[in-house]
């Protein structure tokens, strides 16, 4: 898997958890260019991005992600 595919599951995720179909996501988006990410809707993604993918973050991990691009990395080392 690479970052594009991981961006277009993620895209797909964000707008089905937030309820915005508008959103499209790059690796340099961040929580505050997304109307509606907050603290308690990005427990909800990163719980449904745990599901899709299978894998599990450490909450300082999940500290630790300033981007989606760093997301993206995370998910893709977690698959291979």
């Amino acid at each position: 898997m690479d970052i594009n595919e991981t961006l277009e599951i993620l895209n797909r995720i964000f707008r089905q958890v937030l309820k915005k179909t508008e959103i499209t996501l790059s690796e340099n988006t961040t929580a505050h260019d997304v109307d509606g990410w907050n603290s308690l809707t990005n427990m909800l993604l990163i719980s449904e991005i745990e599901q899709t993918f299978q894998i599990h973050f450490p909450f300082r991990e999940i500290v630790k992600l300033k981007n989606v691009g760093d997301l993206c990395r995370a998910i893709i080392s977690k698959t291979n």
